[in-house]
């Protein structure tokens, strides 16, 4: 098994405010991501509708969705892409959505940064995001084996379009935006924050302070958990959509 120098892994480089612009999981990172886990409650995981599960088994997305193919991996690739899904749809429970509202939700969290141009602050990678996602719908929607219509895109490229945008800098049109989508951007925001667990740094993990959902704190063992069985999962040598798929089956989530 290969290993990472600490001061060549994602902890050393972010303790030195040197990380890169494409940033890929390492063994040291995960040693230091398990060595500091939370005092979390062990809270019951809502059971997902089949619904969900059959579309949190389409969560391998293609490469090409990617505007850059050297984020696929990255930490805001399709590993954080399928936890982000896992856990909208685990939201979608706690939420009561209809069966509509929650496919949105869980299609939309799986596509939220895919038009990201690195790992670092990339400030409105979100709307290029939610432009992509209207411009290729048919394809996406059609990937999760749903029929896309005008009311589902509509709220997706919302919640993708505010999902990197604090709550406290909204303009007027940004909170008229969430107005007609709100349960479904706060649940992908919420979705996107539980998987921070990933990053190099404890003040980057997840905060309630930054979401406006109840059932946060509730996940947030989930998530962490998650994160790790996946992230351990990958450096063992499988593929990015094996390892997150035998993490959801671990917390029973397939």
């Amino acid at each position: 098994m290969s290993t990472t120098p600490l001061a060549a892994s994602l902890i050393g480089l972010a303790a030195r405010q040197q990380l890169p612009l494409h940033q890929h999981m390492d063994h040291a990172t995960i040693a230091w991501i398990s060595q500091h886990r939370p005092d979390l409650p062990q809270t019951p995981v809502p059971v997902l509708r089949l619904q969900s599960k059959e579309l949190l088994a389409h969560g391998g997305l293609p490469t090409r969705w990617w505007a850059d193919p050297r984020l696929y991996t990255s930490l805001h690739g399709v590993r954080h892409a399928m936890r982000t899904a896992a856990l909208a749809a685990v939201l979608a429970e706690a939420n009561d959505l209809d069966d509509a509202d929650a496919a949105t939700a869980i299609l939309a969290a799986a596509v939220h940064d895919c038009q990201r141009r690195h790992d670092k602050d990339d400030h409105g990678h979100g709307a290029r995001a939610a432009i992509w996602l209207a411009a290729n719908a048919h394809t996406v929607w059609g990937h999760f084996n749903l029929t896309a219509t005008p009311r589902s895109i509509v709220q997706a490229a919302t919640a993708i379009r505010l999902h990197d945008i604090p709550y406290e800098a909204f303009t007027s049109d940004d909170k008229t935006d969430r107005a007609r989508a709100e349960r479904i951007t706060d649940v992908v925001r919420a979705a996107d924050a539980l998987d921070r667990y990933r990053l190099p740094k404890l003040k980057w993990w997840p905060d309630a302070r930054y979401v406006r959902e109840p059932a946060f704190d509730q996940m947030r063992s989930l998530a962490f958990d998650l994160v790790l069985i996946s992230e351990r999962t990958y450096l063992a040598g499988a593929s990015s959509t094996a390892a997150v798929r035998y993490a959801l089956a671990e917390k029973g989530l397939v």
